[in-house]
């Protein structure tokens, strides 16, 4: 038997698939009303704009370190916060704890509700109820992180062996000291993981944040926009680059040395 008689390519189903691709694709730029002729005569401002970032202005950096300071800090907190309310609401949303089904599923439908909110919106709204400042961007990064560290908490309990919840039952254990003594020591380097995971991840979304009024080193590049200061961007964006591969390389050498 030859390879090509053990092959079944089926090439009336790529086709389907590239000629639906291919509508859509043409219907979308129609719909939208998209100008890629506009766009091409455009492209020399791309050169224009680089030409005035490369220029940073290194004297601005001072300015910048209380702002960063307070970026961190804002990540810390928030997600600090956001872990701790976290562990408690992954522990209801799994049955290896519950032992009830109706119970889980709420908490996991509360915890879905969470995780669609985007950041930038959920920061744009607490801006208009709060207002401008850090405590707006530590409360958005706690939200942001709940939602996002309870969905890795529960699904690490899930998988945890389950022996030693058999036998803390086995000696009469109600649910709070099996969730303490057999669940918690399983999933406690996971959840210092997943911590720093998530300090890294609100790093990057903090200067994010800032730019629409949560406080932090994105307000001033948000200022810096405003007045065309492109030097000052320039500076922004690079400080901001050292300091994200900094948190990284230093948040990836203490979660390996966890596992």
């Amino acid at each position: 038997m030859k390879i090509k008689d053990t092959v079944h390519f089926q090439w009336y189903k790529t086709l389907f698939v590239v000629v639906i691709l291919a509508i859509c694709l043409i219907g979308s730029i129609r719909y939208t009303n998209a100008d890629f002729k506009q766009l091409a005569g455009n492209i020399g401002q791309v050169s224009v704009f680089l030409r005035k970032l490369a220029n940073p202005d290194f004297k601005y950096l001072n300015r910048l370190l209380d702002p960063m300071v307070k970026t961190l800090k804002m990540s810390a907190l928030g997600t600090v916060l956001g872990v701790l309310l976290a562990i408690p609401f992954a522990f209801m949303a799994t049955t290896v704890v519950t032992d009830n089904p109706i119970v889980t599923h709420i908490f996991r439908f509360f915890l879905n509700i969470i995780r669609t909110i985007p950041n930038l919106l959920l920061a744009a709204l607490l801006v208009a109820i709060i207002g401008i400042g850090e405590a707006t961007g530590v409360i958005t990064i706690a939200i942001f992180t709940f939602g996002v560290t309870s969905q890795l908490i529960f699904e690490s309990i899930e998988t945890i062996d389950l022996a030693p919840l058999e036998a803390a039952m086995a000696v009469g254990a109600n649910k709070l000291k099996i969730a303490v003594w057999a669940v918690w020591p399983q999933v406690t380097s996971s959840i210092l993981s997943y911590t720093f995971y998530a300090f890294e991840l609100n790093v990057r979304a903090s200067t994010v944040l800032g730019y629409v009024g949560a406080g932090g080193i994105g307000v001033k590049l948000n200022e810096a926009l405003g007045l065309f200061r492109y030097e000052r961007v320039s500076i922004i964006i690079l400080f901001i680059f050292v300091v994200v591969v900094i948190v990284d390389a230093v948040s990836e050498a203490i979660r390996r040395r966890l596992k």
